[in-house]
């Protein structure tokens, strides 16, 4: 009928002085910060395929990565992955990605692939033909602010198109 000489838990944690709260406010304060917060969501994983010397190009992966994609960028032009993918050359920008089986062609807006990714539509993807000035990557005071009118196209597996989502642009004084 002896007790029990081992301390439980709760004495040990007493006895340190510490609680649950401080414990998480010490590693935090460490720098042990769970590696579920680091990660960014691998279901936004994209391939992007780009010249390597497209400043426009980078400024987009710029944009998808702040947006919460992770971009795995191939720097040897689109040409030969457009056509690989089954973009026609119509639609055709200086980047081509693949995301989820989608293949996303230029300058088309993170929150229209998110959106995409959430209906998934029967279709080969989204594009923004060329490079409109004020759409993401082509943006910005560089371009002196500027915004014109976009569309961005749902591009069906046949080939054949449809707006997803036009950006009116802005009107400017004319001189």
């Amino acid at each position: 009928m002896g007790t029990n000489v081992h301390p439980t838990k709760s004495d040990w944690l007493k006895a340190m002085n510490f609680s649950r709260r401080k414990l998480v406010i010490g590693l935090a304060a460490a720098g042990f910060t769970p590696i579920i917060f680091a990660q960014k969501n691998p279901s936004l994983a994209i391939q992007i395929w780009k010249d390597p010397n497209c400043g426009c190009c980078k400024d987009w992966v710029d944009h998808l990565e702040k947006s919460g994609f992770t971009a795995t960028i191939l720097e040897q032009g689109n040409n030969g992955i457009r056509s690989k993918l089954g973009m026609p050359q119509k639609f055709g920008s200086c980047h081509t990605a693949l995301i989820q089986g989608y293949v996303i062609e230029g300058h088309v807006p993170a929150s229209e692939i998110l959106y995409l990714l959430k209906v998934r539509p029967s279709a080969l993807g989204l594009a923004v033909p060329g490079m409109p000035v004020g759409s993401p990557g082509m943006d910005g005071s560089v371009y002196g602010n500027r915004r014109d009118a976009f569309d961005v196209l749902l591009v069906q597996k046949d080939g054949t198109s449809k707006v997803f989502k036009s950006y009116p642009g802005e009107k400017r004084a004319s001189s």
